[in-house]
């Protein structure tokens, strides 16, 4: 039943030689690898406003200078995430680059600041999308946390399915609001040029305003920069991209940055000139709309398309979080499941940690967006930072032709990126101290798996020069726990008596009768295999068993022996017929896997009904 369910939910599996048809057209990619930094468009000019409007609305003029600034940025991380690309075609983007150039330590810090980064983009524009739906139904606002929990649920089966068919599905929404946001923002161009728009309802370019300050401002600028997040996620996903997959990929980031920054600063520019402020209920965005438009169906469909992406933003991190965990599962910096591929070839494991993790984020800040932003904009323009100070040592080692001038843009790049960092612990560290505490736990988590991936190594290495020993079976003493004679015990006393001649079936049992009893048939039967029965008083099987194991071990290791503990067990032939049963037999062998040099083998009975 369940593999029919499963069957239904993600599809058929896929063979491991159709991995070359998962592969994303520059069409596809642009889709589902863009729709985060998109998306941002919704909120990233609504957080400069929002900082703008502790002072006054006459400094909303400030905005188009800030705008500026944010385009200018932009600019150089396209450029550097171009050089990435390129210089990185495995991915791994700013955990690579870091890795290489700067060090394990500060590569670790990258990668651990994109994965949380990861988990936030999803949190974020999944909550972000929730808001735009209860901005035009204020009905849903007291249900906005499950409505957001239940969209993240719905866009990891989505992903389950496969990196192209989840590409094929969430296209439609990313162009629809691309397309929907160019005909706002043309729409409310022509409304200003035909004079449709008061000058009046904004504040001249240059009002002097009282109490602004260069600190505000860079505030202003550095919350304002969260509109760049997800740039970076087409340098982590380059394999995905179908050949030749660094030229693509540098192309479709190049043709994303040149839409961000047309849509970003057209609606930070009518923001200001329709004189829009930030609401506690309603989105910038949304009162936008209905400046242009009016309450009319162009409204909705704006508002639809905006919730629509503003939710499958967090597709890119579905698209790029198991691509990281992947490279530093390939380091031995995360558990091997990050690298094992599920039934439609995508990274099944990495793409249900981020849907565990992000919905955790979700229920326990109320899908407050307020409150993820900061916290979310820390951990990318951490690995931002630290991306380009990585470039700026590769070029300043290899200096390759045109260095200098891939030097600068790297070192604009890294500037500004330090200044934000800079300003947001200083203005905003009540919200992102958090990252202190969870960036360096992750390094810490990343070092001890290493440490026990090498120790694993180093235990399990063995040199074939040397002649293999072998034990004769006189020399292998076999225990056979038992629960009574059945035909899984007859299955498991033969396969014993195959490996020696020193077999012991052992009994526990909680009253001398059911003992003496059991030791009664047990000679009737005739099996030739020596019987021990066990007083446990307290109904305690693992105790008394696992005190004879001890002192059988002993014994055999003075006389140079080995101990194998065979453990029946029959399996069940439908799954909820497992909770029927107690699962005393893998408890037995959980206890006889912690002692050294005791060999635990299961023989398996299947019950046919």
């Amino acid at each position: 039943m369940f593999k029919k369910f499963k069957r239904l939910i993600i599809g058929k599996p896929m063979k491991s030689t159709e991995a070359q048809e998962q592969k994303l057209s520059n069409a596809k990619a642009l889709a589902i690898l863009s729709s985060d930094a998109l998306s941002s468009i919704a909120y990233g000019p609504e957080q400069i406003l929002i900082v703008l409007a502790s002072i006054s609305v006459i400094a909303f003029w400030y905005s188009l200078p800030i705008a500026v600034g944010v385009l200018i940025l932009l600019a150089a991380l396209i450029l550097s995430y171009r050089q990435i690309i390129y210089a990185y075609p495995g991915g791994g983007g700013a955990y690579m680059v870091a890795k290489e150039n700067l060090g394990t330590k500060f590569g670790l810090f990258a990668g651990g600041s994109l994965l949380i980064d990861y988990v936030l983009t999803v949190a974020v524009s999944v909550s972000s999308g929730t808001d735009a739906i209860s901005s035009t139904f204020p009905e849903l606002h007291p249900y906005r946390v499950w409505i957001a929990v239940g969209m993240v649920i719905f866009i990891t089966l989505v992903n389950l399915r496969g990196l192209t068919e989840s590409a094929s599905i969430l296209a439609y929404p990313v162009y629809a609001f691309v397309i929907a946001l160019a005909v706002l923002i043309i729409t409310g161009l022509y409304q200003i040029l035909t004079g449709h728009v008061s000058a009046q309802i904004h504040p001249a370019i240059g009002t002097p305003v009282m109490g602004i300050s260069l600190f505000l401002i860079l505030k202003a600028f550095s919350s304002g920069c969260s509109a760049l997040t997800g740039v970076e996620a087409m340098s982590n996903a380059v394999p995905n991209f179908k050949d030749p997959a660094p030229k693509n990929a540098a192309l479709t980031l190049s043709v994303m940055g040149i839409i961000l920054g047309l849509l970003f600063t057209g609606i930070v520019f009518l923001c200001y000139w329709y004189g829009i402020a930030p609401q506690e209920k309603e989105t910038v965005l949304s009162k936008l709309s209905s400046s242009v438009f009016g309450r009319n169906i162009f409204y909705y469909i704006i508002q639809a398309a905006t919730a629509l992406i503003l939710i499958l933003a967090a597709n890119t991190g579905f698209a790029a979080f198991p691509l990281l965990a992947f490279n530093l599962s390939k380091d031995k910096y995360m558990p091997r499941a990050f690298k094992v591929r599920g039934d439609r070839l995508g990274y099944s494991n990495g793409i249900i940690t981020l849907a565990l993790a992000s919905i955790f984020l979700i229920i326990v800040f109320k899908g407050n967006t307020e409150n993820l932003i900061p916290l979310y904009a820390v951990g990318v323009f951490l690995p931002f930072s630290l991306s380009q100070t990585g470039m700026i040592v590769k070029w300043l080692k290899t200096k390759p032709k045109g260095w200098m001038g891939k030097l600068a843009i790297n070192l604009t790049g890294a500037l500004i990126c330090y200044l934000i960092l800079a300003i947001f612990f200083i203005t905003k560290f009540g919200q992102v101290w958090m990252s202190l505490i969870f960036i360096p736990l992750a390094v810490y988590i990343f070092h001890k798996i290493h440490k026990h991936y090498t120790a694993v190594g180093n235990q399990l290495k063995t040199d074939i020069s040397e002649k293999l020993s072998t034990i004769t079976s006189g020399k292998n003493i076999v225990i056979v726990p038992i629960a009574g004679i059945t035909k899984v015990v007859k299955q498991s006393i033969l396969y014993a008596k195959s490996l020696s001649d020193n077999v012991v079936a052992v009994y526990v049992g909680s009253s001398q009768e059911s003992i003496k009893e059991l030791e009664k048939d047990w000679r009737k039967w005739d099996t030739g295999v020596k019987f021990v029965g066990l007083m446990s008083p307290y109904r305690s099987v693992l105790t008394p068993l696992s005190q004879f194991i001890d002192v059988v071990k002993e014994k055999a290791d003075a006389s140079h022996s080995q101990v194998t503990v065979i453990m029946p067990q029959f399996i069940a032939k439908r799954w909820w017929q497992r909770f029927l049963h107690n699962q005393s037999g893998f408890l037995i062998m959980a206890n006889v896997l912690r002692r050294r040099n005791i060999i635990v083998t299961i023989v398996p009975y299947q019950l046919e009904e």
